[in-house]
């Protein structure tokens, strides 16, 4: 089963190929989740105004508003719905892209269902809060006020709105607080180590990373680029 939590994860999944649409939505259904299958960008905001979704699956080539576009404005609204874009196989450049306006994974096409089924319960397990009743796990690193039960972190007491893989990414930094760590121990710690992640793409996720937490990406205070090792996160000066 895709999650532990008795409802079934709800995924979206957007495309404009009808059949395609068909045959994700009853092989996703099949394996336990709740699908909802839409053409575009309105029907999905649509969709998503009726009910939140756990993991957007969404294709880049679509006419009228691209996957890039949707993807860029939904991060730009706040919204952070796990995204898994769907790519020509073999362009780099989409995928890159794909991570710079905010998405946590991306799958090549062709591809097989049963790929897809693996990557949205990767996306769940990045997500998933931890087991009912366990004590939250928390940690002060400079400003920054990090729950890593929760996925959430605040600076200044106002919370910082993240991807789950940002915040993998985060995470992964503030346990290693102080050390510097490469770009494959990030991929291992944060994406896993089968992940078919290049170290460009880590580097796209970190800019990203630093914008969103406030970082002068000329001069970041926090989140240290180590020259020949990888990054770091410190708790800088004082504030």
């Amino acid at each position: 089963m895709p999650s532990m939590d008795p409802k079934p994860a709800r995924i979206i999944v957007v495309d404009d190929d009808l059949e395609l649409r068909a045959l994700l939505q009853r092989f996703l259904g099949e394996h336990g989740f709740g699908v909802r299958a839409v053409d575009g960008g309105r029907a999905l905001d649509i969709a998503l105004m009726r009910e939140p979704a756990d993991v957007i699956v969404l294709d880049l080539m679509m006419p009228g508003e691209d996957g890039l576009t949707i993807c860029r404005r939904l991060r730009a609204a706040g919204d952070t719905t796990p995204i898994i874009i769907l790519t020509a196989r073999g362009d780099p450049v989409d995928r890159i892209l794909g991570l710079e306006m905010g998405a946590d994974d991306y799958l090549g096409k062709p591809f097989t269902p049963r790929e897809l089924v693996a990557r949205i319960a990767a996306v769940l397990r990045r997500v998933a809060p931890e087991r009912a009743g366990q004590r939250d796990e928390t940690a002060n690193i400079g400003p920054f006020e990090i729950n890593f039960s929760a996925m959430t972190i605040r600076r200044g007491g106002e919370p910082i709105g993240l991807s789950s893989r940002e915040f993998a990414l985060f995470a992964a930094l503030a346990r290693s607080a102080g050390r510097p760590l490469s770009r494959a121990q990030l991929i291992e710690r944060a994406i896993g180590r089968d992940a078919e992640v290049t170290d460009r793409a880590i580097d796209v996720q970190i800019a990203r990373l630093r914008h969103a937490l406030g970082e002068d990406t000329s001069a970041p205070r926090h989140i240290k680029t180590i020259w020949g090792i990888g990054y770091a996160l410190v708790a800088g000066d004082a504030e």
